[in-house]
């Protein structure tokens, strides 16, 4: 009850209202309605022995008596509605309003309908927090203390990444190890802590670390595509704490500590040969976590999960996501982009323009300003494979995709023994024969340019030099004219097999 006699003793003295209100621990404007309701009353101090606190009240306020005939909200019923999205106090008030308004009751004032409900969340122990909505975030985020298995063949004792997750509303908790923290482990940590729980929360909170957000920002930071790609076909929402703000997720905080003591430390004298037989000892002790009873409630976490939780959660999709790793990749001249030493091509017209590129276990698609242009098989174990769409290709490189070694070869024999020699020596140079293609049609080309002839002696001149002539060799001697300069006699050398040559005796002047 208001200190209605303190009030008024005070302002006898001559104390500011501000003053009184700063003493008794009330605002200026409650002060002031004391005051001026004892001066429409004709009220003074010092107040005749008779007139108790309770008096007094109903002479300055005698409206408050009718408080007690007003309606008493259902707290019960509010607090089954808290736990519905988008619902707030400030709604269920103006509902209970509009009630009692109908019934011809009188509603309590928002200070005092917020007032009895906590009452009644404090009284009863409900074990769901108000600032909480059930299935509406999951916190997540990796242990700082770390697990160990062993290497049965070496000894050696390899770290074991710990990843926690948990409902802020109920507590309950997913706990699961990995080799790595790099984004193939982070991702399918929150697709196996998402089958753990049945279900997907809307909002998902994690920290600004390099697997989940490619650039920390106050307002608007950048979520990893490959994250946000995953976010999507769950239906849920990525937002990030702020940066150095672990408070932003106090219960995933919280819960790696209580981990790091009950499930990371408690297996500390245990001996792990497989990430296996490590994450059956982790679940194993997180059912025992997730059970233990409250201390200052009732219940545990699971039930709390089960009878308050489980409900609001959204439903998994039909399918599981299907990991894909997203990359920046720029075509070359040759219109391919290159992923782990294999190539695939684009239309000719993107050369040199950067593509976003997505890689799943068999496909790679390669989109351009959120367009897909293409995709492909992916390669599997291979280096310097080719997959080429020949649409892709400029219309005078299209011809180039019906040849192959054997013709390459066949139109060098015709020309001679010698620039045959040289076609099957730039073939068998690259570990994948199509890279010698390109070569070989600028060698046989030097023809149309220079003549059959002076080819022939040209590749003939490059043999003698080196075993293995390259396009730029010809190319040099033609060009300079030592093809026509210096002759070689028919002995001095010969084409073997194997593509090499042979000096004759007289190059090294000596007798035959």
């Amino acid at each position: 009850m208001t200190q209605y006699r303190e009030i008024l003793r005070l302002y006898s003295m001559g104390l500011s209202r501000t003053s009184i209100g700063a003493s008794l621990g009330y605002s200026r404007n409650t002060v002031a309605n004391v005051v001026n309701r004892a001066q429409l009353k004709g009220i003074e101090w010092p107040l005749p022995l008779e007139v108790s606190d309770i008096d007094l009240q109903r002479l300055l306020f005698p409206e408050k008596e009718s408080s007690k005939s007003r309606k008493m909200p259902d707290c019960e019923k509010l607090h089954k509605e808290m736990a519905k999205r988008g619902v707030t106090l400030t709604l269920l008030w103006e509902e209970y309003c509009g009630e009692c308004r109908q019934n011809g009751e009188i509603p309590f004032g928002y200070t005092q309908f917020c007032y009895h409900y906590r009452q009644y969340v404090q009284t009863t122990k409900a074990t769901m927090h108000i600032k909480h909505k059930p299935g509406e975030q999951m916190e997540v985020d990796w242990a700082g203390q770390t697990a160990s298995i062993i290497d049965r063949e070496t000894g050696e004792i390899i770290p074991a990444y710990v990843f926690v997750a948990v409902l802020p509303c109920s507590g309950y908790a997913y706990v699961k190890a990995f080799l790595s923290r790099d984004q193939e482990s982070w991702i399918n940590a929150h697709i196996n802590a998402f089958d753990f729980f049945g279900g997907v929360t809307r909002i998902v909170v994690p920290d600004n670390l390099k697997t989940g957000v490619e650039r920390p920002d106050w307002y608007s930071p950048i979520i990893n595509k490959s994250y946000h790609e995953m976010a999507e076909h769950y239906g849920c929402a990525i937002i990030p704490t702020r940066v150095r703000r672990p408070k932003d997720k106090p219960s995933v905080e919280g819960t790696v500590g209580v981990i790091s003591t009950w499930i990371i430390a408690a297996l500390r004298n245990g001996t792990y040969f497989s990430l296996q037989d490590l994450n059956e000892a982790i679940s194993r002790k997180l059912k025992n976590f997730n059970e233990r009873e409250f201390q200052k409630k009732p219940g545990n976490r699971y039930k709390a999960f089960i009878d308050e939780e489980r409900e609001y959660l959204m439903p998994l999709p039909k399918n599981q996501y299907e990991l894909a790793i997203w990359k920046k990749l720029i075509p070359g001249f040759n219109y391919h982009i290159s992923f782990e030493k294999n190539f695939y091509s684009v239309p000719y017209e993107y050369i040199k323009h950067e593509m976003d590129v997505r890689i799943t276990s068999n496909v790679v698609e390669i989109f351009y300003n959120n367009h897909r242009i293409c995709s492909h098989p992916r390669f599997h174990g291979k280096i310097g494979k080719y997959h080429t769409i020949p649409e892709h290709m400029p219309e005078k490189h299209k011809s180039y995709a019906k040849w192959n070694a054997d013709r390459f070869v066949s139109w060098a024999d015709s020309i001679g023994q010698y620039t045959a020699a040289v076609i099957k020596v730039m073939l068998s140079s690259h570990k994948v024969e199509q890279q010698g293609y390109r070569a070989c049609m600028g060698l046989l080309k030097l023809g149309d340019k220079y003549g059959i002839k002076r080819l022939e002696a040209a590749c003939e001149k490059a043999l003698s030099y080196t075993p293995h002539p390259s396009y730029k060799n010809i190319d040099s001697i033609l060009k300079s004219g030592q093809d026509k300069l210096f002759p070689l006699p028919d002995k001095t050398h010969a084409v073997e097999e194997g593509y090499s040559f042979t000096r004759g005796a007289d190059y090294y002047g000596r007798k035959k």
